[in-house]
């Protein structure tokens, strides 16, 4: 599914989260003769994982383990062209979104802390945060606002942490920004026995820009159709054209 989307789509670079596989397993030679010979990768057997495909040389590769965890969940790289780009895994949280019933709802909502803290001490520019941070702010990030309220990854506190997250780049939602008012989804649930006829999705993937960055970014959209092709992810595509 990766070699068809660069075919069809040719991105100069290309991030992954949620890989399930060792570094020295990821099948970066595949990808060679599509014309895609930098790569960088945090690689975990069977969870989490994050990488980066590119055509254009990667620089200053770096791995944060925020809260001192050993979870492959964020990966960084500088471009020949000086922009940084952090991509990010952020922690799904589980089922029950209460800290004191469930570790892993308090987990998230700590990393997304550290993050925060991070971005707040480095003060960064000319860069890009992105990925899948398992969190739909906005009331038209999902198929039922009233509905979700309660539901992990729109819960009032997650919104709370990730609006406040964005304010230390700050940083810009760009595809919201370019798409304002719009319902926007990038995850679908497999549970659906028919994803298209009950559209019951989540905008769970990210693309973050520092407002320096905003006025080069011509245009930002969701690759819907590829929920629908053969051995999809529940996830889709984002993509951001920036001219630089």
């Amino acid at each position: 599914m990766i070699c068809k989307l660069l075919k069809q789509e040719e991105p100069d670079i290309l991030c992954l989260q949620e890989c399930k596989s060792p570094s020295t397993e990821m099948p970066f030679e595949t990808f060679k003769p599509l014309g895609y010979s930098f790569f960088a990768c945090w690689g975990q057997k069977s969870y989490n994982g994050v990488a980066v495909i590119s055509k254009v040389p990667l620089e200053n590769i770096d791995k944060k383990r925020f809260l001192g965890s050993d979870h492959a969940r964020h990966i960084s790289i500088k471009t020949i062209t000086g922009i940084t780009i952090h991509n990010f895994y952020f922690p799904a949280g589980g089922d029950i979104p209460d800290r004191n019933l469930n570790e892993k709802f308090g987990f998230k909502l700590d990393y997304i802390k550290a993050v925060e803290a991070y971005f707040k001490d480095s003060s960064p520019s000319k860069s890009i945060l992105l990925g899948d941070l398992n969190i739909a702010p906005e009331e038209k990030d999902v198929w039922d606002h009233k509905k979700l309220l309660k539901v992990v990854s729109h819960t009032p506190i997650e919104v709370t942490y990730l609006r406040s997250l964005a304010k230390s780049g700050p940083w810009i939602d760009i595809i919201r920004r370019k798409n304002p008012g719009e319902k926007l989804f990038s995850w679908w649930s497999y549970r659906a026995r028919d994803w298209i006829k009950s559209d019951r999705g989540r905008r769970l993937d990210h693309i973050w820009l520092t407002a320096d960055l905003v006025d080069q970014c011509k245009r930002c959209y969701i690759l819907r159709e590829v929920r629908g092709w053969n051995s999809p992810s529940d996830h889709v595509p984002v993509v951001a054209e920036l001219v630089l």
